[in-house]
């Protein structure tokens, strides 16, 4: 008895310390949102979508404009993201500029919980907000995450693209790399992650976000001002640390769903990635995939890593303009009186 006795007491002050620390946790974490939320609120109007509203960032001309190029974010991020990095460039040579915030991100609703991981439902609320902003056709740029997002949009609703900018895209099933360690599969458990999402993911993810940053932009250094000027704090509320979650681990399921029709795609696509990105292998991800996209044109820049809109934003600014420039060729080249065809 006093064996056993003693056994219940240190359960008891083992239950008491978590507790306590998930207690902590949670006061941390409600600190950090608010204090996100309060310093980086929404930035651009609001599109109204079934089951919700997403959050954009506009930039550039309205009226006479060279052509509307939408921006699309990546896994951990928001719209500022795309945004700070090429878009105001491209503002700046004429393009109107759309960024969202993709749903469950920044300020956009999740529009459906965990089902909304899946690229397919977030093309879906995408091309409705584009739909009813009068947005389309519009060369489309999607880094990362969501590279698989604009891919898809492509796929379900060609009317809204005209042409396709994959930068640094996951686009292709993974390859196999074995089971994951035990405490990750038990984090990625949805009561486990709701759970941690509330305590410790944003205490946890505020001290690692520097080292974040250093990592995704290697091998070259942060750019000045990254973490402000992309607000990439907002990823730290709980909802979207969730949201974030969800994202990544529903992508390999939905990649090989949809990863056979690129071969169907007739959208002209134009694919940037960095030979020395450690987050996403080019010669795994980017070259299969215009393999597979006909017609697609890689631009494969040496030494530079994953962010390449913030890195190399001058290179791809320059071959998104060639792109506007392809796609309206033909416009041009329509004789006196003829019918125009719709433009972005």
């Amino acid at each position: 008895m006093p064996v056993l006795t003693g056994l219940a007491a240190l359960v008891g002050v083992a239950a008491a310390l978590v507790g306590a620390v998930l207690g902590a946790g949670a006061l941390a974490t409600l600190v950090i949102a608010l204090r996100v939320e309060a310093e980086y609120p929404p930035a651009g109007p609001f599109a109204e979508v079934a089951g919700g509203r997403l959050a954009t960032i506009e930039a550039g001309p309205h009226q006479g404009a060279r052509a509307t190029v939408v921006l699309l974010h990546g896994a951990s991020a928001n719209a500022s993201d795309p945004m700070e990095g090429v878009g105001r460039t491209l503002a700046a040579r004429g393009f109107r500029v759309i960024a969202f915030d993709r749903p469950g991100f920044g300020w956009s609703d999740r529009l459906g919980g965990a089902e909304a991981a899946a690229p397919a439902l977030q093309g879906e609320a995408i091309a409705q907000a584009l739909e009813r902003l009068g947005i389309g056709p519009a060369i489309v740029l999607g880094h990362s995450w969501a590279g698989a997002l604009a891919l898809r949009i492509a796929l379900d609703h060609p009317e809204r693209v005209a042409g396709l900018v994959l930068v640094s895209p996951v686009a292709r099933p993974f390859p196999p790399r074995g089971e994951a360690p035990w405490y990750l599969r038990l984090a990625l458990q949805p009561p486990v992650a709701w759970l941690l999402s509330r305590t410790l993911g944003p205490p946890v993810g505020l001290a690692y976000l520097d080292r974040a940053a250093r990592t995704v932009f290697a091998p070259q250094p942060v750019s000045a001002g990254y973490l402000e000027r992309s607000r990439a704090a907002l990823v730290l509320r709980p909802a979207t640390l969730l949201a974030n979650v969800q994202d990544l681990v529903g992508l390999p399921a939905a990649l090989a769903e949809q990863s056979p029709r690129y071969a169907s795609l007739r959208v002209p696509a134009v694919i940037v990635a960095g030979e020395a990105d450690p987050i996403v292998r080019t010669d795994f991800q980017a070259r299969p995939l215009a393999e597979a996209i006909p017609g697609a044109r890689l631009v494969a820049l040496p030494g530079i890593g994953h962010m390449v809109h913030y890195v190399a934003a001058a290179e791809l600014a320059a071959e998104m303009a060639r792109l506007a420039d392809r796609l309206a060729a033909p416009l041009r080249a329509q004789p006196a009186g003829a019918e125009a065809a719709p433009t972005p």
